[in-house]
């Protein structure tokens, strides 16, 4: 029943899914926190900076932000991500791309979650003689963490889904062969089913591990 699936390469569109949402999760983990570092900054222009970078990216469809490190970044400016490999170039700017735009939730998300630690603790810190970059990493993140992991796996997940946009550059993942095998073969509903569990066996287990994560380490007040 599933002979359509041969000459197609379905674990490896989904291995570009993994590797997509692995390296773009890292990167705009990385990104996402350094923004909420501006945003909670006493420095008036880091602040405004993180605003709004914040403001500005939520409010553009992830289609745009992808097309423009493509056709803008590659085309225009001559970006070649360190690779005059058309493919590897793709897979680079898409990972980009999906940073640019992640990074302003996982920003919010960590931002919430210093906004649950007491301001007093900060206070604390400043008052032993810690910098704002120390008390931040050293008092403030490791709570904010705790309390944000649930908010932080919805983030993933929409991550994880949100790599179908690549599609639009060419990149080979899970939604540009289902395309090709849809025009290709006359099983639309049972290839589309085949993708929909890919993706339900990729998050709902992300999904599941996390949220028994979030609640194991949630911070007791």
């Amino acid at each position: 029943m599933f002979d359509f699936l041969e000459g197609y390469d379905v674990l490896g569109a989904f291995w570009t899914t993994v590797q997509l949402t692995v390296l773009a999760g890292v990167g705009s983990l990385v990104w996402g926190i350094l923004l909420a570092g501006m945003r909670v900054s006493p420095v008036p222009l880091m602040r405004g900076f993180g605003t709004a970078y914040v403001n500005i990216v939520r409010n553009i469809p992830l289609t745009i932000i992808i097309l423009f490190t493509s056709l803008g970044l590659a085309d225009i400016f001559g970006v070649t991500m360190g690779t005059e490999d058309f493919k590897i170039q793709g897979f680079r700017l898409a990972v980009l791309g999906l940073v640019a735009y992640t990074a302003a939730f996982v920003c919010e998300a960590i931002r919430s979650g210093i906004n649950t630690v007491p301001l007093g603790q900060a206070e604390a810190a400043r008052a032993i003689g810690l910098s704002f970059s120390q008390t931040l990493r050293l008092i403030v993140l490791p709570q904010a963490f705790r309390a944000v992991i649930g908010p932080l796996a919805n983030v993933l997940i929409a991550l994880t889904k949100n790599t179908t946009v690549a599609a639009a550059i060419g990149v080979a993942e899970a939604a540009t062969l289902m395309k090709t095998m849809i025009e290709n073969e006359a099983q639309t509903v049972a290839i589309g089913t085949v993708f929909a569990l890919g993706f339900v066996v990729l998050t709902l287990p992300t999904g599941l591990l996390l949220g028994w994560l979030g609640k194991r380490l949630a911070v007791k007040r």
